[in-house]
């Protein structure tokens, strides 16, 4: 039985992308919930649930789609190209994953479309910038000291934090972002008062 399993993953590698996303991405809000004080009894399975649906539905088949292409653009293994790899993947990729993620999950969650692209404009920009210090980092040593046909596998480990952190932005209430906004905004005005103060 396994070693008809470990050669149906062999044979068809987006599958081990999919299986280890279906697996790492509730994990990823197990821990998320976890930070959030809950326990095994007051867990949301059903948010597991939907991480585990859209990590191996939507994460795992793209993210190899684009790792494959990305090896077939660049095929070098070396730190120059590594990096063009993963900043190409920041400005391409990832942008359309967050807005994805962001939509798709509002809709699983039975909310309408117009709540859904309102969760996108709130959250996408705070998301985005996390990502943009995170991924090129993890992609480049990725693309750089892993050999391709394990690249998914290694990204969708990273991808277990990303998804706690992901999981994270899609339950904090939108009006809670728009408080620390206001508050952010706040605290410039005040910098700038005092300095022109002085």
């Amino acid at each position: 039985m396994s070693s008809t399993i470990l050669r149906i993953f062999s044979q068809y590698k987006i599958l081990r992308g999919m299986a280890s996303y279906s697996v790492l991405w509730p994990c990823g809000s197990l821990i998320q919930q976890t930070i959030e004080g809950k326990t095994w009894r007051t867990y949301d399975w059903s948010k597991c649930l939907r991480m585990c649906i859209f990590g191996s539905l939507v994460i795992g088949p793209s993210m190899y789609m684009w790792i494959r292409l990305a090896n077939n653009m660049w095929p070098k293994r070396e730190l120059k190209t590594s990096i063009a790899k993963a900043l190409c993947e920041q400005i391409s990729y990832d942008p359309f994953m967050i807005a994805t993620f962001l939509f798709c999950m509002s809709l699983l969650e039975g909310k309408g479309d117009q709540q859904a692209r309102l969760e996108v404009r709130e959250k996408f920009f705070d998301t985005y910038k996390v990502g943009a210090v995170y991924w090129p980092c993890v992609q480049t040593i990725n693309f750089t000291l892993v050999p391709p046909r394990n690249q998914v596998v290694v990204v969708s480990i990273f991808s277990m934090i990303w998804s706690s952190f992901l999981s994270y932005m899609k339950h904090m209430e939108i009006e809670r972002i728009r408080q620390k906004k206001l508050e952010k905004k706040q605290k410039k005005l005040e910098k700038k008062r005092l300095a022109e103060k002085v």
